[in-house]
């Protein structure tokens, strides 16, 4: 299932080399400010699709909130395994225990 993440974080960061005229992602890079605004858009959106129970906004902006939360991993050098790696483990932990753990 996360083929298709490696492959993304392969371009993202293949796109650090890349020009901001020619790539969005390089130009993301290159406004750290926007690529998180970005982000907070996305999120928004995100949330209103889910609001209006729209399954195909639903799938089409959560697409765009990951995509844009892979830009800003890639940009900190950080990678879709890392974010993985977190939630294998907190897999089996009550959400009420491991957020405790981190207070």
């Amino acid at each position: 299932m996360n083929d298709i993440l490696k492959e993304l974080a392969q371009i993202l960061e293949a796109r650090k080399n890349e020009s901001p005229e020619t790539s969005y992602v390089a130009s993301l890079y290159a406004k750290p400010d926007k690529m998180l605004e970005k982000i907070g858009e996305e999120a928004t959106e995100t949330i209103i699709a889910a609001k209006n129970d729209d399954r195909e906004q639903i799938i089409h902006e959560t697409a765009d909130l990951w995509f844009h939360t892979m830009v800003m991993l890639a940009s900190k050098n950080l990678s879709p395994d890392d974010v993985l790696d977190e939630l294998a483990r907190r897999f089996g932990v009550s959400g009420h225990d491991e957020k405790a753990s981190r207070e």
